[in-house]
C-alpha cells in the first residue's frame, strides 16, 4: 500500500484497491460511493476517511489510515526518535485494543466496532463502525450539562468495567503524558519543584490499590454524542492502559471547563462521577471495596491533575489548560509530598 487512495489530487474519489478490498470483507459491501476527511492524524502519520458504501451490512464506515511518515513533523516542535517509536507504540496498542477489549464494552461506555484491521510494514488500516451511522453525530467543542454528565457515565462505567483488569498488549501505564514516556518534556521543565516531585507523583498514582484501564486521551474532542446530548461514545484509544481512574477524569474536565469553570464545577462533577462509579459496579456485581476506592481516588485526583500540569509544564508552558487552579492544585500536591532527597528525580 502506497497510500490510502488512487486518485487524482482533486477527486481522492478511489480507494487503493488493498484498502477498498479490506473495507468490502469487513462489510460484504462491493462499492464505494463516496469519501471524506474526517481529519489527518497527529504529526502526520495518516488521515482518518469516512466512505460511504453500496451493498453489505454497513452505509458508511470509518477508514483510519496510520502511515509513517518519511519526514516527522511536530506542531509544537517535538519530532524525535523518541516521538515516534511512541506513536508506533501507540498506534499498536490501539490495534490490540480494538482486536481484544473493545467488545467488552456495552452502551454506556459505547465505542466503535472494529470491522477489519491490516496491519503491514509501516502502515496499520483500520477499519471502524461509523459512529454517526449508530446514533451519535454530535461533535462539541463547548458542552451542556447533560453532555457532561453523557462522558462522565461513560468514564465510570469504562473504570468500573475495566476495574483490575491487566492491561495485556496495551501500555502498563496508560495516558500520553506518562512520565516514564516523556523525559525530553521533563528535562525542558523550569519548574524545579515540580521536577523534583515529578516521581513522586507518578509513583502515587501507580501505587493505587485500585488500577483501572484508563482511556488515556478522554478529551472532549474524543467524544461523539447522540443527538439529544444524553449518550456518549469514545474513539482514539492509542493511549489506553493500566492506571488510575482519576487521570482520565482530571484531564477530562481540564480539557472543556476553563478555570472558572473548573473551579466551580470540579466538586460536583467529582461527586457525580462517584454516584455512577458505584452504580456502575453494582450493575457488573463487581466486589470492591467501594468506600476504600472512593476515599482513595479522591485523594488522587489532584495528583492526577498535578501530574499533567508537569507534563504541559514541560511541552507547552504557554498552554490555555495553565491557569491559577492547575497552579493552586499543583503547588498543593507539592506542598504535601514528603520527598526522599535519596531519590533520583
Amino acid at each position: 500500500m502506497h497510500g490510502l487512495y488512487s486518485a487524482d489530487v482533486l477527486g481522492f474519489d478511489q480507494l487503493d484497491p488493498e484498502i477498498a478490498a479490506l473495507v468490502f470483507a469487513s462489510t460484504g459491501g462491493n462499492e464505494v460511493v463516496d469519501t471524506e476527511i474526517v481529519q489527518s492524524l497527529w504529526s502526520g502519520y495518516g488521515q482518518i476517511v469516512r466512505c460511504h458504501l453500496r451493498g453489505g451490512s454497513h452505509p458508511s464506515v470509518i477508514v483510519k489510515h496510520v502511515r509513517w511518515p518519511v519526514e516527522q513533523r511536530h506542531p509544537r516542535g517535538w519530532a524525535s526518535d523518541r516521538s515516534h517509536a511512541r506513536k508506533v507504540r501507540s498506534y499498536a496498542v490501539e490495534t490490540v485494543w480494538y482486536e481484544r477489549y473493545a467488545a467488552r464494552c456495552d452502551d454506556r461506555c459505547r465505542v466503535p466496532s472494529c470491522l477489519g484491521l491490516q496491519r503491514r510494514d509501516d502502515e496499520i488500516v483500520m477499519v471502524l463502525e461509523d459512529l454517526d451511522d449508530a446514533g451519535y453525530p454530535g461533535r462539541r467543542n463547548d458542552v451542556t450539562a447533560a453532555e457532561l454528565d453523557a462522558c462522565l457515565v461513560w468514564l465510570a462505567t469504562f473504570h468500573a468495567r475495566f476495574l483490575g483488569v491487566a492491561p495485556d498488549g496495551l501500555w502498563p501505564t496508560g495516558t500520553y503524558w506518562h512520565l516514564a514516556t516523556r523525559p525530553d518534556e521533563l528535562a525542558a521543565l523550569d519548574d524545579g519543584a515540580l521536577k523534583a516531585g515529578a516521581v513522586h507523583i507518578d509513583r502515587l498514582l501507580s501505587g493505587s490499590a485500585f488500577q483501572t484501564l484508563v482511556h488515556g486521551d478522554a478529551k472532549l474532542a474524543n467524544f461523539c454524542f447522540s443527538d439529544d446530548g444524553r449518550r456518549a461514545a469514545a474513539v482514539d484509544f492509542q493511549y489506553v492502559g493500566g492506571g488510575c481512574g482519576m487521570k482520565d477524569l482530571a484531564y477530562f474536565i481540564g480539557s472543556c471547563l476553563d478555570e472558572a469553570e473548573s473551579e466551580r464545577q470540579a466538586p460536583r462533577l467529582l461527586d457525580r462521577y462517584f454516584e455512577l462509579l458505584g452504580v456502575a459496579l453494582d450493575e457488573l456485581g463487581r466486589t470492591v471495596d467501594e468506600e476504600a476506592l472512593e476515599t482513595e481516588w479522591r485523594r488522587l485526583y489532584p495528583v492526577a491533575w498535578t501530574d499533567f500540569h508537569r507534563f504541559l509544564m514541560g511541552w507547552s508552558p504557554g498552554h490555555w489548560k495553565l491557569h491559577r487552579y492547575s497552579d493552586r492544585l499543583a503547588a498543593e500536591v507539592l506542598a504535601g509530598l514528603e520527598l526522599d532527597p535519596g531519590v533520583d528525580s
